[in-house]
């Protein structure tokens, strides 16, 4: 959005030449490059997938070894070779959970991996949306100090006059200190304008990484369709992590409901006798026998359970808080678009007008100079104003969008 009364970008940006150009889709990109909470987040997707790899997978074999039936009493003792019952012994043993609880071992990896890709995303736009807010505030930032600028650089010229004005009789003496007094206020503002705009820079450079971050170009101008908006809550990722929590708390019931399958193991050794003996070979199977559901399994299931209810319940209530800000939002939006047009259309003009009638009077020698600085001052603070206006309708169309549309919007 540009209105047709701002100033030229040439004079927003001569004190920075040197400087390298940050477009606001440039600001988004290195935001996304250097955001650490970004990083993080994606580390968190590559530590998901990874780990599911292993998911479901059987546990490790274990290698037994050593000696049955070593004599350490008795006429034999300290000698198993001439004892009937000694040997040493080798084997494998494997332990076989049950399919139910593999599966819902992956089922519950690959719901970690969505969490993770949802937090992912949902990282993304608020990186997203707080470098386009940092853009956008240093933007006007620099548009309101240059509006000042603007303001002081033609009342100059005027409070030069003032000496002549008491020399011709036209201005009491008391009067030559209005203009220095004006010109304080200015500075007091401008001191303000200009400690607004180091702050701003300094958001701005947080999210980016950029140190000189100087805005260039136009800014963002996003359109507001609350019909799609609306339509598009149930894809956004403060909806979708409590889908993906529900996938988490399901996964998490199955492995509680798998609990009650009997999980086996299998075991082979081999045994070395003395040679007039022979050698054995032992081959067993073991099977868990969960016989008391009622006061181990099922506790756990129906905990289990509640906690995926609540994680639905949670959802329910996520919706109703962004249908309501939504709606928050717009309502807003629709107001700051009604006082920039009375701003655009009424205010800015009056103050305009006021101006340059003070002006003329002032040359016909019907008003004081301090009539026209104050009526200077006020366009000044009209301009202002109606840049923090608009400021406002392109805030919240960033923050609208950015918070509200959808990744396919």
């Amino acid at each position: 959005m540009r209105s047709t009364w701002l100033f030229a970008a040439a004079a927003l940006f001569a004190g920075a030449a040197d400087a390298a150009p940050l477009t606001y889709d440039t600001a988004l990109k290195l935001a996304d490059q250097s955001a650490p909470g970004l990083q993080a987040k994606t580390l968190d997707v590559r530590a998901a997938r990874s780990s599911a790899i292993a998911a479901g997978r059987l546990p490790d074999p274990k290698l037994e070894f050593g000696s049955e039936g070593f004599p350490v009493t008795g006429p034999n003792a300290g000698r198993p070779q001439r004892d009937d019952f000694s040997d040493a012994r080798v084997g494998f043993t494997q332990d076989v959970p049950s399919g139910a609880k593999r599966r819902s071992a992956r089922e519950r990896a690959d719901a970690d991996i969505g969490a993770a890709v949802v937090g992912m995303t949902a990282k993304a736009r608020e990186v997203h949306l707080a470098t386009a807010l940092a853009w956008i505030d240093l933007y006007y930032a620099e548009l309101r100090l240059a509006a000042l600028d603007e303001i002081g650089r033609a009342l100059a010229p005027m409070r030069k006059t003032a000496p002549s004005q008491v020399a011709s009789g036209a201005m009491r003496p008391a009067q030559t200190l209005e203009p220095e007094q004006l010109t304080a206020a200015v500075g007091d503002r401008r001191a303000d304008l200009v400690a607004a705009v180091a702050k701003d820079r300094a958001e701005l450079v947080r999210w980016t990484d950029d140190d000189q971050a100087e805005v260039a170009g136009d800014p963002p101008d996003y359109p507001v369709d609350p019909a799609a908006l609306r339509a598009g809550l149930g894809r956004l990722p403060a909806l979708t992590a409590f889908d993906a929590m529900g996938r988490q708390a399901d996964a998490d019931t199955d492995a509680a409901r798998a609990e009650k399958h009997s999980d086996w193991s299998w075991e082979v050794a081999y045994q070395h006798r003395d040679p007039r003996f022979g050698d054995m070979v032992m081959a067993q199977a073991t099977v868990s026998l969960p016989l008391f559901a009622s006061t181990r399994q099922d506790p756990i299931i129906a905990a289990r359970m509640e906690t995926a209810s609540r994680v639905r319940i949670e959802r329910e209530a996520a919706r109703r808080d962004l249908i309501a800000g939504l709606d928050s939002s717009l309502a807003d939006h629709a107001m700051h678009h009604d006082r920039l047009h009375r701003a655009l259309e009424t205010l800015l003009p009056l103050a305009k007008r006021r101006a340059d009638l003070e002006t003329a009077s002032y040359a016909a020698g019907s008003a004081g100079l301090s009539d026209v600085l104050q009526a200077y001052l006020a366009l000044a603070e009209a301009r202002i104003d109606a840049i923090d206006r608009e400021a406002d309708v392109v805030r919240d169309g960033a923050r609208i969008v950015l918070t509200y549309g959808s990744d396919d919007q």
